[in-house]
């Protein structure tokens, strides 16, 4: 297996413009959660936790689950200095192992499915993992043609990101651009889109 190309940059992922765009991403994701009472939040490739950890005070428990040693390292420190006593950070491969044994009500995935190669089973398994009435939240690019890479989607249109969805079982999906940012993808302008559906 080639090494995690997230484990060399764990260290030093937290710039400045990451930090700008996860203080936007989460902004966006307390919009959605406006007027609606959630007891435990999954985030499924957090990183460092630049995004999840400003939603916490928002649930009882919380888990932030990464591929990357090294990211979960980082966030652990973060866990620890900020207190965030009801938060885990657990290093697991969702896309290449089976077996994580917890359910949310409320699942989030920012930036990740770009990195996925076959997004269609790691949305069946977040399925399984995402309680009753549970909702998903995906933050991602939309399909940009500038962006040509052998590891990295070049972002989703609408329709994938719907077809998708409903074949791992989820309903009520909603998707719109929220944010338009210069050279945040691959050094590209580029827009990003909120997804929300529920099980």
């Amino acid at each position: 297996m080639e090494e995690n190309v997230f484990n060399q940059m764990a260290k030093k992922y937290d710039t400045e413009d990451r930090i700008k765009l996860a203080n936007i991403i989460a902004g966006e994701i307390k919009k959605v959660f406006a007027g609606k009472q959630y007891h435990s939040i999954l985030d499924y490739g957090g990183g460092t936790g630049l995004v999840t950890f400003q939603l916490a005070d928002q649930f009882e428990k919380g888990w932030l689950i990464d591929a990357s040693q090294e990211m979960i390292q980082v966030a652990q420190g973060k866990i620890e200095k900020q207190q965030l006593t009801h938060f885990e950070a657990v290093e697991f491969n969702l896309v290449e192992d089976d077996g994580l044994d917890l359910n949310a009500d409320v699942i989030i995935l920012s930036l990740v499915l770009l990195h996925v190669p076959d997004i269609g089973p790691l949305l069946q398994k977040l399925s399984t993992m995402l309680n009753p009435n549970g909702m998903l939240i995906i933050v991602d690019f939309d399909k940009n043609e500038r962006i040509q890479h052998p590891k990295v989607h070049n972002g989703f249109t609408k329709e994938e990101i719907s077809n998708v969805l409903n074949d791992a079982g989820f309903q009520n999906i909603e998707m719109n651009t929220f944010h338009h940012g210069n050279h945040i993808f691959m050094k590209q302008d580029a827009s990003l889109f909120i997804a929300t559906s529920t099980k």
